[in-house]
């Protein structure tokens, strides 16, 4: 009888998707990959790796940029920890490993932001090493062939999904198992519909077996979605607008934004307007040009309400020295979070 990992394998010879990361060992362009693809559809990650890679070919040219322009690259992804720490590790890597990938799993896990996924992706695919990769494809994947009902996003669950896993792996080509393992749950093993009928290890499914294929995974619950109302001031002056920097303990933590009221409901201009937040910002001569509400912004764990006013001052308060005064034809060179540009594309398309 055929092992699932042969026929696993012969599926991904036949099924298996031609992405450009896997054209090469070197650790560097599969680790940005890996980072690229958490959390984004393969199809907009294929775009912003090419686009990533030309800019920054090497973990030294990374390494040499700022920190502006590596969070400028990632705008529009999302979850721009992702990009700091990618930053953070390329440095690490060039000032303790000489600008050479460490090629142990240790040491490349010890990276900062590099996960027990990225570690064992990076060094499967580019070191042969045979550590299985986990994502929640994976998770899937062996959750309903051996039918596991602990949840996988407790601990316990986790750890034996890994470890079964790692039984499955075929160690004479770890790399391409895991690519396969992936593929495997993203194009035919997927959450919802899955492709049971065309499946190659349906005979060896547990969850089919035991018509529990819709129930597997197994998780806890769903993580609590909270709602924030953001008040966005567009100020203008004299040709600038006014920028500010998020700091570190809250979302897009180093982008830039506009002036910002957050309030905990939804407010109307004039409930905002006589507010002594608005004030500091603008100072007791102001004129509204316009304003533009947004469609909800979903995150992983909060929903921006948003709404943008475009407000002109005849001289700068002293609140907007905390802010950068940016002439209008270079707004566009800021990093700034997705809800923004999505303004910028209404507003200057």
């Amino acid at each position: 009888m055929k092992s699932i990992a042969s026929i696993l394998l012969d599926w991904y010879g036949r099924a298996g998707r031609d992405l450009p990361w896997r054209h090469t060992r070197d650790p560097y362009r599969i680790w940005i990959s890996e980072v690229v693809l958490q959390q984004t559809r393969v199809a907009q990650g294929t775009d912003y790796y090419l686009r990533f890679t030309e800019r920054f070919p090497d973990v030294e040219s990374l390494a040499a940029a700022s920190e502006d322009e590596v969070l400028r690259m990632w705008q529009g992804l999302g979850y721009y920890s992702r990009a700091r720490n990618l930053h953070a590790a390329a440095r690490a890597v060039v000032a303790g490993h000489g600008g050479r990938s460490p090629a142990s799993y240790e040491a490349v896990r010890a990276l900062p932001g590099v996960g027990e996924y990225t570690a064992a992706a990076v060094c499967s695919a580019a070191f042969g090493l045979p550590v299985a990769a986990v994502d929640g494809n994976v998770l899937r994947v062996v959750s309903r062939l051996f039918d596991v009902a602990e949840p996988v996003d407790a601990a316990a669950g986790r750890r034996a999904v890994t470890a079964l896993a790692q039984e499955l792996l075929d160690v004479r080509r770890p790399g391409v198992f895991n690519q396969a393992m992936m593929d495997f749950g993203a194009t035919c093993c997927t959450p919802a519909r899955p492709a049971c009928a065309e499946c190659p290890l349906a005979e060896r499914c547990l969850a089919r077996a035991a018509d529990t294929v819709t129930l597997r995974p197994v998780k806890r619950g769903r993580t609590t979605v909270s709602d924030r109302w953001f008040d966005y001031l567009h100020i203008t002056c004299g040709g600038r607008t006014y920028l500010r920097r998020r700091g570190a303990g809250d979302i897009w933590q180093g982008l830039y934004e506009f002036p910002l009221v957050e309030s905990g409901r939804a407010l109307d201009f004039a409930g905002l307007s006589s507010g002594d937040a608005f004030r500091v910002w603008t100072g007791g001569v102001w004129r509204l040009t316009g304003s533009v509400v947004m469609p909800p912004h979903r995150l992983s764990h909060r929903t921006i309400h948003a709404v943008f006013h475009r407000i002109e001052l005849p001289a700068p308060t002293p609140a907007l020295a905390s802010c950068v005064a940016v002439p209008q034809e270079r707004v566009g060179e800021y990093a700034v979070p997705r809800l923004i540009e999505n303004y910028f594309s209404r507003t200057y398309r």
